[in-house]
């Protein structure tokens, strides 16, 4: 049987090309803000492209972090991308105005340093070893459209029998030029990717392909 996702929908953009990408990845996927869908459901996408204060302002409308906290409690799989997985973090810094997150993981969005904002198109990523989310496409790259990152991993992991796995890019290929930030993490149940996959061609199928066949 199909896995069953829902794609939270929570008034963030770019929606439905999420939805055709994660069919095509094998599973029956819902387009809904419904907290118990959400719940419910095998696996949870929340996307989220624009500004961190109007993504988590639109979760909360749709008690999206209730819907979370409940699944992650439980062990159950959750997909951040983009600013859906900025907004897993403790606060998001932009034009000078911080806004609270999730907090499933201590750390600050905040604005990346680079000569050229944002940081849009493919870019390679440095995935750590034992990634299932990377599964055969460590080496590929992916499509990043962001102006604003994770520069510093401030979870502590001494004593963890599994650390989260975080894979890392930079903004710049030249030395100086550009700015590193948290490219995904893999966290127990929790994933998430800076980077669109829906929109990485065969990487990025692939990579959802990974998550779908966990659930």
């Amino acid at each position: 049987m199909s896995k069953k996702v829902v794609v939270l929908d929570y008034g963030s953009g770019n929606l439905r090309s999420a939805v055709r990408a994660v069919e095509r990845a094998g599973a029956e996927v819902t387009l809904t803000g419904d907290r118990h869908a959400a719940e419910d459901a095998d696996g949870l996408l929340v996307p989220g492209v624009g500004a961190y204060a109007a993504c988590m302002a639109g979760l909360r409308a749709v008690d999206g972090p209730r819907a979370i906290g409940r699944r992650l409690s439980g062990g159950r799989p959750v997909l951040g991308i983009c600013v859906g997985m900025q907004v897993l973090f403790e606060r998001g810094i932009e034009h000078g105005v911080e806004t609270e997150g999730l907090g499933e993981w201590p750390g600050t969005v905040e604005a990346l340093r680079a000569p050229v904002l944002p940081h849009i198109g493919w870019n390679t990523v440095r995935v750590p070893p034992g990634s299932r989310l990377f599964a055969e496409v460590a080496d590929e790259r992916f499509y990043f459209v962001h102006s604003y990152g994770v520069r510093r991993w401030e979870l502590e992991t001494h004593g963890r029998t599994r650390p989260p796995l975080v894979t890392w890019s930079e903004t710049g290929s030249m030395a100086g030029a550009g700015d590193r930030f948290v490219a995904a993490v893999e966290n127990g149940p929790l994933w998430a990717t800076q980077f669109h996959p829906e929109k990485s061609g065969d990487a990025g199928a692939q990579l959802l392909r990974n998550w779908v066949a966990s659930l």
